[in-house]
């Protein structure tokens, strides 16, 4: 089998050493080549070289989800097409790892990759579904070109936090769970929209949901994970689902304090609820409208302020490694 592995040399726990450990190991199963990233988007340019070359039969993705993601935009440049593109396999080497672990992979590297290594062998895949967001016609978005996401889209107040994060990364600072933790309380003193919110969610043949302060887009479960914490915004959320959807209309001190409790202690069989949360299962496709530019994010990736997205949930998109 013809594989290309792909390293983020820039990722949290991914060194020189762990990648030629990788590389090494799977050369001893595969024809392998290696390339590195050297800039945004050259993971995704990549996998696209590799998907529309027709030789590659897989791609690794060593790295975070920003390179997982980037991998699985490249391989569906053209749409999803399981049996026909190369298979994704991935390597966690960032710092939380959300769609490795969701897959129920180690989130070591060598565990990963010796993990990897058996499910080649014994021939083990699955076929997952992800989450397309592009921008809205007729809207000041509409320009903006339809992007893959893996595990979830934030619109609001959670891509705030995540645009927050990234500028202190780009000030040196490492990601650490305490760095997110003083993020998000930054946010949420200078969310000037929390009490009254902006967003409108629209479904073909179903009224309108106004007045949502954020809302949380999940193509599976766990959202993410606070060290070894699994946290389930939306438990019902899966790969073999469309998408899952969380808003909330009112973020006051209380309301936050209370859905925060649920968040930190949610299970497989319960995320937040009551009387300010909307929660909405397998969503095929819908659009949230602001009234104001707000924050988005995908696969833990600020892109920036929208005023309108729409989401696609596609099943069976791309054959995965398991």
């Amino acid at each position: 089998m013809r594989a290309l592995l792909v390293v983020n040399p820039s990722a949290t726990t991914t060194s020189a050493r762990t990648r030629d450990v990788l590389a090494h190991a799977l050369a001893s199963d595969l024809k392998l080549d290696v390339a590195t990233t050297e800039y945004r988007g050259h993971a995704r340019d990549l996998a696209r070289r590799a998907a529309e070359g027709g030789n590659t039969e897989l791609v690794v993705a060593l790295g975070g989800d920003g390179t997982v993601n980037e991998v699985v935009n490249g391989l569906l440049h053209g749409g999803p097409d399981p049996e026909g593109l190369p298979r994704l396999a991935v390597v966690p080497g960032g710092s939380t790892n959300v769609f490795a672990r969701a897959l129920g992979l180690p989130n070591d590297v060598v565990e990963a990759t010796g993990a990897l290594l058996d499910a080649l062998r014994e021939g083990r895949e699955r076929t997952v579904g992800l989450g397309l967001a592009a921008g809205t016609p007729g809207t000041e978005d509409e320009g903006v070109p339809p992007r893959w996401f893996t595990f979830c889209a934030g619109f609001g107040f959670d891509a705030g936090v995540v645009g927050r994060v990234e500028q202190q990364r780009q000030r040196g600072k490492r990601s650490t769970h305490s760095l997110y933790v003083r993020q998000v309380m930054r946010q949420f003193f200078g969310e000037p929209n929390r009490r009254h919110g902006t967003l409108t969610l629209e479904r073909p043949g179903e009224e309108p949901l106004e007045n949502l302060v954020m809302s949380i887009i999940c193509n599976t479960a766990p959202w993410t994970y606070l060290g070894n914490r699994p946290v389930y915004a939306l438990p019902r959320a899966s790969f073999d689902t469309a998408l899952d959807v969380l808003g909330f209309t009112k973020l006051s001190t209380l309301t936050a304090t209370r859905y925060g409790t649920q968040l930190l202690t949610s299970t497989p069989e319960r995320g937040p609820e009551g009387k300010h949360t909307v929660s909405l299962h397998d969503q095929t496709s819908f659009t949230l409208h602001s009234q104001a530019p707000l924050p988005f994010q995908m696969d833990g990736d600020h892109l920036g302020l929208r005023t309108s997205v729409t989401f696609t949930g596609v099943r069976r998109a791309l054959r995965v490694i398991v």
